[in-house]
């Protein structure tokens, strides 16, 4: 069997290399290089706190892949709301049994307990906390180099700044001619929704814009942590915090890839609010992330021979261990994840962007 994966990001690269493992020829392009894409400009927070069951499975697996793989750097994880923000606060409280019914390490904590460990972080307006004690950050670059180490020893082939299309479902263009394969997988973000158009195939994707800053290097011991009030979220990273928010409305075809002047000061002035730190800015960025109507991702075939995995809502590094082995398996076979089926759409649904995030009972997402 011969299978074509478009898009070298996290995704397509644990597929091609679960393609490989079971004695697949697999292909691997990608426009531009290795993790170019939503990967390279990912926050690389990983978790398992969530309050539903597949979520909370999908989240576990990939965590304990990334521990296996060394790349995973351990570090709690705590979500609040402040004091007055009693949407927030009641989503939290509702969230953490639920979490703990699927064997979740999660618990509410004490602001006061909090502070006591990590006297940087302020407590005093924090209404209701939580705390996830298996969660760690993984820095996105050197997780896709790991990947791509193991893809080209199980034989890969691996085509970076190869553009292009489909001349159908499982017809590969490249800029020389066309290839035919047995399969293909279209995991290239938000590029995947025009690759299958070509196909003939109108996913309900869109495409959002997030941003994210580091500070430069700085004396703190904090975790990683969201303050749901504020909607900003932090983690360590080189020596510094990693600093973002949620989702802005973005045209996928005329977008900025460098940080708003607005943006990197209003972070910097929601870490002041939220911690002791004192932080200047050292780098910033935006990236492309893909919304789908339900928030669920699309993983799955679209066609005859045809497969898609988008749609991760800002977690598909988090997820990609676990999902990027179940759609390789999928295209040789194996069962498929029903609530991510493509197809479970009438094709009416709209995709509301609003900027920021949200707290719901199962977790924060961008809006």
């Amino acid at each position: 069997m011969r299978v074509a994966v478009v898009g070298a990001g996290a995704v397509g690269l644990t597929a091609a290399r679960t393609l490989a493992d079971r004695g697949t020829e697999v292909v691997l392009y990608d426009r531009g290089e290795i993790a170019s894409g939503a990967t390279g400009r990912a926050a690389g927070l990983c978790y398992d706190a969530f309050a539903e069951d597949r979520d909370a499975a999908v989240a576990a697996d990939s965590l304990r892949r990334f521990r296996e793989l060394g790349v995973l750097t351990e570090c709690p994880y705590v979500w609040y709301a402040r004091d007055g923000d009693e949407a927030n606060a009641d989503a939290i409280e509702q969230q953490v049994p639920r979490m703990q019914a699927h064997g979740r390490d999660v618990a509410l904590v004490e602001p006061e307990r909090l502070g006591e460990r990590y006297p940087q972080l302020r407590t005093d307006e924090i209404g209701v906390a939580a705390i996830a004690h298996r969660a760690g950050f993984v820095d996105p670059t050197e997780y896709a180099s790991a990947l791509t180490e193991t893809v080209l020893e199980r034989g890969v082939g691996v085509r970076t700044e190869t553009p292009v299309s489909l001349a159908g479902p499982t017809t590969v263009a490249e800029p020389d001619g066309t290839v035919a394969f047995d399969a293909v997988l279209v995991a290239a973000g938000p590029a995947t929704k025009p690759l299958v158009a070509d196909a003939g195939v109108d996913l309900p994707l869109q495409a959002y814009r997030a941003q994210a800053l580091v500070t430069e290097p700085l004396r703190a011991t904090l975790p990683m942590a969201y303050d749901a009030t504020q909607q900003c979220y932090w983690r360590p990273c080189e020596g510094g915090l990693l600093v973002g928010d949620g989702a802005h409305e973005a045209d996928p075809d005329d977008w900025d890839p460098e940080a708003d002047a607005s943006f990197e000061r209003s972070a910097l002035d929601r870490l002041t609010a939220a911690t002791t730190v004192d932080a200047t800015r050292a780098q910033s960025w935006a990236g492309l992330c893909t919304a789908t109507p339900d928030r669920e991702p699309l993983l799955g075939a679209v066609a005859d021979g045809l497969y898609v995995a988008t749609g991760w809502h800002g977690h598909g590094l988090m997820r990609s261990p676990a999902l990027g082995e179940r759609i390789g398996e999928q295209i040789l076979g194996g069962p498929g994840v029903d609530a991510y089926d493509p197809d479970r759409f009438v094709g009416d649904e709209t995709i509301d962007i609003v900027d920021g995030m949200t707290l719901d009972e199962d977790e924060e997402r961008p809006n």
